[in-house]
């Protein structure tokens, strides 16, 4: 990052806010002014151990960057590629907040609560750590990788019951519109997790296009999947997010068929 790049941003207990226009992702060379935190897909930690390849939005494993340990209560977006036949094998996690969205392929999950399923780009799963829960990962088929999101949300509360949840979310259910995965209990998202925040989900047709309406005293961050999109003014392509804490309304348009998540953050 150049140093009047670096000069846009400043740091907060929640992660950086961007407070300046970027001229550098714009549409027709003019500054976007959309006060944006801009966070771009190139500049994300990498891993790379052949059957596993991971980029990270946030500090994870061995990549570690104290300019980006989270934003609010998200604290990990891995966008994975896991090989034919490989996979996570059984591992434990504790109080966290883990959501599994596949773009391509299947994933199989297995854990100590002695749940499991394969899903598909039609699915969405949650699974709360808790007190502590162990699990494992794989790609089932033998031919076709999988790609998919891996999502971490600090809980609310610590030391509750592990549990494990999925829902079918067709693509027909997201398409030119936001479609509630995963949020608080009782608020009607597929999934339910333990945290004030809600995880919308989108796939977007080119020339189509979507607001969605921060509230004040919510943070929102948006992550382009796959695809290209505009949002107010900043273009952005895969793997590339925005972010605010500002009351403020995203004009959000594809370019190209897109999918993206949004995250509704206390």
């Amino acid at each position: 990052m150049n140093q009047s790049r670096r000069n846009m941003l400043s740091m907060t207990a929640a992660g950086l806010i961007h407070v300046a226009a970027n001229p550098e992702l714009s549409v027709g060379g003019e500054p976007s002014n959309t006060g944006l935190l801009i966070r771009e897909a190139r500049e994300r930690g990498h891993t790379d151990i052949g059957w596993l390849n991971s980029f990270h939005s946030f500090s994870f494993g061995g990549y570690y960057d104290q300019r980006h340990m989270g934003f609010r209560s998200l604290r990990v977006i891995n966008d994975d590629r896991i090989a034919a036949g490989r996979g996570f094998p059984t591992h434990p996690h504790r109080d966290m907040e883990i959501i599994s969205y596949v773009l391509e392929g299947k994933l199989q999950h297995k854990d100590s609560t002695g749940r499991g399923a394969v899903i598909t780009p039609d699915d969405i799963q949650m699974m709360s750590a808790g007190t502590g829960i162990t699990h494992s990962e794989y790609n089932p088929s033998s031919v076709d990788a999988n790609h998919f999101l891996q999502i971490w949300i600090e809980p609310a509360m610590r030391g509750v019951m592990p549990r494990y949840s999925d829902d079918k979310v067709t693509i027909d259910q997201k398409v030119n519109r936001w479609k509630k995965i995963a949020g608080p209990d009782d608020s009607g998202a597929a999934v339910s997790i333990h945290q004030d925040a809600t995880i919308y989900a989108t796939h977007l047709q080119p020339g189509n296009s979507i607001e969605f309406n921060v509230e004040r005293g919510r943070h929102a961050w948006l992550q382009v999947a796959r695809g290209e999109l505009v949002v107010n003014g900043t273009k952005l392509s895969s793997g590339d997010a925005v972010a605010t804490s500002r009351s403020t309304s995203l004009h959000v348009e594809a370019t190209m068929v897109s999918d993206a998540l949004l995250f509704d953050l206390a």
